[in-house]
């Protein structure tokens, strides 16, 4: 079994691995731990025992204790996305190495799952687009704030305005405040989306398009453009990565 470990900055998600299968996965908040606490949140589930791990972290002060975490605590080998691992991606990206680990990853499993061209969209505290070439290149894409930034942004900034979930709202116009605002993002952000995407489509010619990430669900099932939702695709991603380094 080997963990498959994505930190995000709002969430670290934990899948572990036999062979293809995905036997199970953890959502966590994304805070800093140390090696000693990540030992006890994974210790009763991890009962199969771990060949190894592979992290694609955008938060270094995670990082730091995942590392020791697997080194000092499972003795295992833990390998980060990083410059300079085989990714079998060729990346035309300025430069190649800032490109996100969790882009890195989601382009490496969409390349195989759905083949190229192709366009994923992924929801978490920024909303990313990655484009793949006919050739299966990795062009780059765009970054957007996310749907939680967003609206926790517009909470702390407009005074009377409340904190409100995202949820996905029929009809364009609300009636109170709090309707207002639910609509506002669903419309706005679905609207985004499928914008942007036919945008894309416009210059590099017809793609299939995924969605994935935490917030993704209501969007990808709403958009005109997004084809299929897979929640998993980073984790996916990393497993390919971890077999290639191996």
């Amino acid at each position: 079994m080997i963990l498959a470990i994505d930190v995000g900055n709002t969430n670290t998600v934990i899948g572990a691995f036999e062979g293809r299968n995905l036997l199970w996965k953890l959502r966590l908040r994304s805070l800093e731990r140390t090696r000693d606490e990540w030992w006890l949140l994974l210790r009763d589930v991890m009962d199969d025992g771990v060949e190894g791990g592979i992290i694609s972290s955008v938060v270094p002060s995670i990082s730091g204790s995942l590392r020791e975490f697997f080194e000092e605590k499972l003795r295992r080998r833990v390998i980060f996305v990083a410059p300079g691992i085989k990714t079998g991606l060729s990346i035309l990206y300025d430069p190649p190495s800032a490109v996100g680990a969790d882009r890195i990853a989601n382009a490496v499993a969409g390349r195989e799952e759905y083949g190229a061209p192709l366009i994923i969209v992924d929801f978490g505290t920024a909303i990313t687009f990655d484009v793949i070439s006919e050739k299966g290149e990795y062009l780059g894409g765009l970054i957007f704030p996310g749907i939680r930034t967003s609206s926790l942004a517009l909470y702390a900034k407009a005074a009377k305005l409340p904190q409100v979930e995202f949820v996905a709202r029929k009809g364009a116009v609300g009636r109170n405040t709090a309707e207002s605002m639910e609509k506002g993002l669903f419309i706005g952000f679905k609207s985004m989306v499928d914008g942007t995407i036919s945008a894309i489509k416009e210059e590099i010619g017809e793609a299939r398009v995924v969605g994935t990430g935490g917030e993704g669900k209501e969007i990808s099932r709403a958009s005109e453009e997004i084809e299929l939702y897979d929640e998993d695709l980073t984790l996916k991603g990393l497993r390919i990565i971890y077999e290639l380094n191996r």
